[in-house]
């Protein structure tokens, strides 16, 4: 996904004199040749995160179209206040890309994991959300950002779905049962396939959690059990379920990363299985739940 990314938004400068790209030294020797070509608009700030964001605040303030990346540690959870107020506040958006979100970065440690991502840029209005699953999906979703003015966050990560879905902006089912609705969420689809194999439930795949797709979710919802498998903080969707649903009898199971700080570096793989992410854990869980 970091891959796509590199390349589209490289293309994307190249192409439209609005794009431009603030870097703190994350990929900066990825865009070495995009900043070459284009040094008015490819700025690496060094390791200062919260500048970052206050240049592409500044940016956007002259109708340029900014996107700034980083690892989502210090781009979201370092640099809040600065999202909040240089571009929430002020009235303008950017593009913020990230990755190593939530635990991708495990091998350097907490430093370098950032399960909360999510839950803080909801905190803010108008933030549309992707958390693309394939690395097919991260240049229609980067390209269409481009396109416009409003805040968009775009989560990438190192785990991936075996398919991409391009139309997956709204809840697109890709498995159909009876007594439950099963949510995936960007790079947990392919877990959560094999953790409902066998079991009477359809799975919906979405792309795009902010905002989510309530009417889909309504449509899909006929048996009144949804359960929602986030990879980042548990519960992070279940306001926005909960409202959708408040008119009618439901149950509602979020899964995803737990908020326990569990002092382990470990891989990626590891952490789906402490947090219970993996495929058995979830087929543990789904069938506990299931009525």
């Amino acid at each position: 996904m970091r891959q796509a990314f590199i390349d589209t938004a490289t293309a994307l400068i190249d192409a439209d004199p609005r794009t431009t790209l603030v870097l703190a030294d994350i990929s900066a020797a990825a865009f070495e040749p995009a900043a070459l070509k284009h040094p008015d608009r490819v700025l690496n700030v060094g390791i200062r995160e919260q500048l970052m964001i206050g240049v592409a605040g500044g940016l956007a303030l002259t109708g340029l179209r900014p996107i700034a990346h980083s690892y989502a540690t210090f781009l979201v959870d370092r640099a809040y206040e600065q999202i909040k107020l240089d571009l929430a506040h002020q009235g303008v958006g950017a593009i913020l890309v990230s990755v190593g979100a939530s635990y991708d970065g495990s091998s350097a440690g907490y430093t370098h994991m950032s399960p909360m991502d999510v839950q803080l840029i909801d905190t803010l209005p108008g933030w549309t959300v992707h958390v693309p699953g394939h690395p097919g999906e991260v240049a229609p979703l980067l390209t269409a950002a481009t396109a416009h003015d409003d805040p968009v966050y775009l989560r990438l990560s190192t785990q991936t779905n075996d398919i991409a879905y391009a139309d997956a902006a709204l809840l697109r089912p890709v498995r159909h049962g009876s007594k439950a609705l099963v949510v995936a969420v960007g790079p947990m689809l392919a877990p959560v396939l094999a953790a409902t194999r066998g079991l009477d439930v359809t799975v919906a795949y979405t792309h795009t959690p902010r905002p989510f797709d309530t009417t889909g979710l309504r449509e899909l919802a006929t048996s009144g059990n949804v359960a929602v498998i986030e990879p980042y903080l548990a519960g992070t969707s279940a306001h926005v379920i909960s409202e959708a649903l408040a008119d009618r009898p439901h149950r509602l199971l979020s899964l995803g990363v737990t908020r326990r700080d569990l002092h382990a570096y470990g891989t990626p793989t590891d952490h789906a299985h402490w947090h219970g992410l993996d495929p058995v854990h979830l087929h543990a869980s789904l069938t506990t739940w299931l009525p």
